[in-house]
């Protein structure tokens, strides 16, 4: 009731809050210099290559209504305007599966209906738009965004789960269609004889598979044992799209005797042709459409603006985790009102709207964590080194470097100071010790206790939307893509999002054999794997289990499944109500913690295992050999899941439990 009597309250707090701040968003992304590209090329190819993906899968959808131009041209808008005027700059917004999933139903109800048929399936869908604004401007207004603490764990990683199986379905579906005649093609053509639909199938199979499996692998680069640090971090984050190519490149290696269109490639008009043309008009078209439908417009709109507050607070907190240590306010209010002016643009002009998408949106605070990281790294080396060749003090040194991280970062002294605890004593523990093992060393100390810090700016979001409108015009291109590779790609988004889902790890827990778990604790593990008794895990697990098949069941029926948004809406009531009779509160609040605590593992001495830091120094004392080669890229990814979501990282402090992790230490059964 307090919120309802305080309209735009919130939004007033995050503009006094964000306006001190606005300059020096720009001044810090131009500070970067050419540095700042790297972030921008990382989250363009992270953005277009979805975007594309999504474009075929709702040409195909809806017939031609809709392709991948307006869903790059709806991604680059939307980019632009937030990068500008957003309140949060490092929250990336593009088209998602949530908004193709309900343009598909809302053409699917349109086409069903002789009053609306496929001719003005967009002006209704800009009525939808419409309403959807509405609603997010009166959410904006009246704060709801102080309730997304209500959306925890057990809401967001259902939602991901859902969304990875609907892409592992779009892929099926996908390859299932290679071997397929497309609707509305003439069957007599030389490509569509069986022996040719039999070959693209085949061929789909292959470049389906090959791209998912290269893509995975290139992921995963960066711990590769081969190859230097910079070739490792280069095929981590641009191998997908170097895959992409790579198999479309291939794909042209067919013999010359096989037909035109074999393998058949993405299908999409030109933004300069008609048909890409003629939904910039789609607001005349608005008033054609019968007034009892422009109201109707408003039962699918709540569900819209519901999936969208869901969604864009969910990325926009991710993108602003308190492990990034952001300097700057968050906007959650001013953000949703911007969002509700940007679907009604969208809406008004033909286009699917564009929202905060995930994991783009802490992909994107995480590679400028690590461009601000090597700013700092780099300055904090060089004044150590100065001030040892000058014979200076342990304590000298320590001050010299708290004094760069100061002025780079532009924190209070007593802020820095706690932060940088650790580096002082690593520094400090050497002083007045001539043993070399204890010798400060500027490139490993520093590695190793440096605290995360984001360059926080708003030029690497509007280069990276300003790359996607310039894709545009690069369609011709585009079209080269073999819809198969697409299938492969569905199919690598699922299960790239998989790692670091709590939910995906505990149904995976759940087909380990009692006398095997003792694997899991010898790894990196989720707290709850300790601390919650094994059967009410299995209970919590299969209620999601459950939850998960009723919400996408919902997903398949023909009208009704636009309500598919409904079911995490009535979830945050359960678990605020029904789970804690249900559960143990603590348990329950291990199981669905806001954070993702992960404790390290227990290994026995007989395994061979890779070091920490700390041990690798007191094991070999003065050995350059052993020096283990970690890039910054590689320390974050250790620590972020494929969500984007930062761990926290502990010490087992189960002491009771090392009895459990190696077989030789039980006691056998007679």
């Amino acid at each position: 009731m307090e919120n309802l009597r305080a309209p735009s309250r919130g939004i007033a707090t995050d503009l006094r809050g964000r306006v001190s701040f606005y300059k020096q968003d720009w001044i810090g992304g131009f500070r970067a210099g050419i540095g700042i590209l790297a972030p921008t090329t990382y989250i363009f190819f992270a953005s277009a290559l979805p975007v594309i993906a999504f474009g075929e899968q709702l040409s195909r959808d809806t017939d031609g209504s809709l392709s991948t131009v307006e869903t790059l041209v709806s991604t680059a808008l939307c980019g632009i305007i937030h990068s500008i005027f957003g309140g949060q700059p490092l929250l990336i917004l593009g088209v998602a599966e949530p908004t193709v999933i309900m343009y598909t139903y809302l053409y699917n109800f349109a086409k069903g209906n002789k009053d609306l048929g496929q001719e003005l399936y967009l002006a209704w869908a800009g009525w939808v738009c419409v309403w959807t604004a509405l609603f997010l401007f009166l959410l904006a207004i009246f704060n709801a965004c102080t309730v997304i603490n209500r959306f925890t764990r057990i809401a967001g990683e259902l939602f991901g789960m859902l969304i990875a199986v609907l892409f592992i379905q779009q892929a099926i579906k996908g390859v299932v269609s290679e071997f397929e005649i497309p609707k509305a093609e003439n069957v007599n053509l030389e490509k569509y004889q069986f022996q040719w639909l039999y070959t693209n199938g085949l061929l789909g199979i292959i470049f389906t598979f090959g791209l998912l499996y290269t893509a995975l692998k290139s992921r995963k680069a960066r711990s590769w044992k081969y190859g230097t640090g910079w070739l490792r971090s280069f095929i981590a984050d641009y191998g997908v799209p170097l895959m992409v190519v790579v198999w479309a490149t291939l794909s042209f290696c067919v013999p010359r005797k096989v037909p035109s269109g074999v393998p058949r490639r993405l299908f999409s008009p030109l933004p300069w042709e008609s048909a890409s043309l003629h939904h910039w008009t789609v607001i005349e078209d608005m008033a054609k459409v019968p007034p009892a439908y422009i109201f109707a417009a408003s039962i699918p709109a709540v569900m819209i603006a519901g999936l969208y507050f869901f969604d864009h607070s969910v990325a926009s907190q991710l993108a602003q985790q308190k492990e990034f240590n952001l300097k700057n306010p968050s906007a959650y209010h001013y953000d949703m009102l911007l969002l509700g002016f940007l679907t009604l643009l969208c809406g008004l002009i033909g286009l699917p709207p564009s929202n905060g998408v995930l994991p783009q949106s802490p992909m994107h605070t995480k590679s400028l964590a690590v461009l601000k990281r090597q700013l700092i790294r780099r300055k904090m080396v060089e004044s150590a080194k100065e001030s040892i060749k000058q014979n200076a003090s342990n304590s000298e040194i320590y001050g010299k470097m708290q004094d760069v991280f100061v002025d780079i970062d532009s924190s209070t002294v007593t802020l820095v100071a706690r932060e940088l605890e650790d580096l002082k004593e690593a520094v400090m523990k050497s002083e007045n010790n001539e043993n070399t093992k204890e010798k400060f060393d500027p490139e490993k100390h520093i590695d190793a206790y440096l605290p995360v810090r984001v360059n926080e700016q708003r030029l690497s979001n509007l280069l990276q939307s300003l790359l996607v409108a310039a894709s545009v015009s690069a369609m011709p291109a585009i079209k080269l893509i073999p819809t198969s590779v697409l299938w492969g790609y569905f199919a690598y988004m699922a299960i790239d999002s998989l790692p670091g889902n709590q939910f995906w790890e505990r149904m995976l827990l759940l087909f380990i054999t009692p006398g095997r778990r003792y694997k899991i604790l010898e790894g990196a593990h989720a707290s709850f794997v300790e601390t919650v008794p094994y059967k009410y895990i299995a209970i919590f697990t299969l209620f999601q289990l459950v939850y998960l098949l009723v919400c996408f069941g919902v997903t398949w029926i023909p009208i009704a499944g636009i309500l598919f948004p409904l079911p995490f809406f009535v979830l945050i009531s359960i678990r605020q109500y029904l789970l804690p009779k249900l559960f143990n509160p603590y348990h329950l609040r291990e199981l669905d913690a806001a954070e993702y605590e992960e404790i390290t593992g227990n290994p026995g001495p007989s395994l061979n295992v890779n070091l920490s830091f700390r041990e690798r120094e007191k094991s070999s004392p003065g050995s350059d050999d052993n020096e283990i080669e970690l890039c910054n890229a590689e320390l974050l990814d250790e620590l972020t899941t494929s969500r984007g979501e930062l761990k926290i990282r502990s010490v087992s402090f189960d002491e009771d439990r090392k009895s459990q992790v190696h077989p030789r230490d039980m006691v056998p059964i007679e």
